[in-house]
């Protein structure tokens, strides 16, 4: 069944068959396409059916270099200010792809067919696009919504576990910050989440309303926004000292050590922290840091949401709500000491 929601009229998510939905939301005009090679082989009847531009795969290749690429053949293709970018793929090519659309001559139309779990509840929502930099995750980037995004649970057929494995962790960290009905749906279905469509779609959709009322009530990450990063702060740092988890694993890790952290500061129960646990291992999460937490300490100080070198950290303080908290670096490092 196809489900809709607005993000304060400037973005439209719609949840239902790709191929339908673009022929009905594509503006008219021209349309380029930007995607890998993967989704190019898995849907080419959705890709080349416009002029498209083909990028790598994995976190190496979401890089200025990429961009300065596709702007050269954009140009080669003609594209001017009234082409509409379509990307279509996981959060690295809606990344690229409304990064692009949001510079080339300026600023260009674009929306998304998000292809992965991961994308469809996190990255390709909320107008945010960014690349790396020396490893160093989304270091530069725009604010800009999409005009739209098409969310296909049934193009999520196609992904090996671990990838749905890596999107469910950002759907249990949106159910700690602001919905603890899903949290509990997700505590009764447990790993049988993955193979039911329909329990899949209806957690997909809980995390979207959820991430979609925080954009909407802040934008530009001055305030409520920052509730989304629970479980961020350890989590890029894992990512930056290790290529052995992915990113939904270094967040899941990131989440457990946080709220054992929060319990550690009196800002929750350690009943609801094993809470946590308990679900991430239901999903098949491995929550054992692979590396020594010294490690990520040391990149946490790189954390690029810091400010007059106070770390903004969210804490969980039950299921269903967590704080923000403004901490020292020092402060932080002894939760972990």
């Amino acid at each position: 069944m196809e489900r809709t929601i607005q993000i304060n009229q400037a973005s439209t998510l719609y949840v239902g068959r790709a191929a339908e939905l673009l022929d009905r939301v594509l503006p008219v005009g021209r349309t380029v396409v930007i995607t890998d090679a993967n989704i190019d082989r898995l849907y080419p009847s959705l890709v080349r059916r416009f002029d498209h531009i083909i990028v790598g795969q994995g976190e190496g290749c979401k890089s200025l270099q990429t961009v300065d690429r596709v702007y050269r053949e954009l140009m080669a293709l003609g594209a001017d200010r009234s082409t509409f970018i379509l990307g279509i793929g996981g959060g690295i090519v809606t990344d690229i792809a409304g990064f692009v659309a949001a510079t080339y001559m300026r600023g260009v139309e674009f929306g998304f067919v998000s292809t992965t779990l991961l994308g469809q509840v996190d990255a390709s929502i909320g107008g945010k696009n960014g690349v790396n930099v020396a490893d160093y995750k989304n270091m530069v980037g725009t604010f800009r919504q999409p005009r739209f995004v098409i969310m296909d649970v049934e193009m999520l057929r196609t992904l090996p576990k671990r990838e749905l494995r890596a999107g469910m962790a950002e759907v249990v960290k949106s159910a700690i910050i602001a919905d603890a009905a899903l949290f509990e749906r997700l505590e009764r279905c447990g790993e049988s989440v993955y193979n039911t469509t329909e329990d899949m779609q209806e957690v997909m959709l809980g995390a979207v309303a959820v991430k979609a009322r925080i954009v909407a009530e802040d934008e530009r990450e001055g305030g409520v926004r920052r509730l989304l990063n629970l479980g961020h702060t350890l989590g890029h740092a894992i990512e930056k000292c290790t290529h052995d988890v992915n990113h939904g694993e270094a967040v899941a890790i990131g989440m457990s050590l946080i709220a054992h952290a929060a319990v550690r500061r009196g800002m929750m129960v350690e009943s609801e922290a094993m809470r946590v646990d308990g679900l991430l291992r239901q999903l098949g999460f491995n929550l054992e840091l692979p590396l020594d937490i010294c490690d990520v300490l040391r990149e946490v100080k790189y954390d690029k949401k810091k400010r007059d070198n106070l770390l903004r950290v969210v804490f969980p303080v039950k299921i269903g709500e967590c704080r923000v908290a403004e901490l020292s670096f020092s402060e932080f490092e002894q939760l972990f000491k």
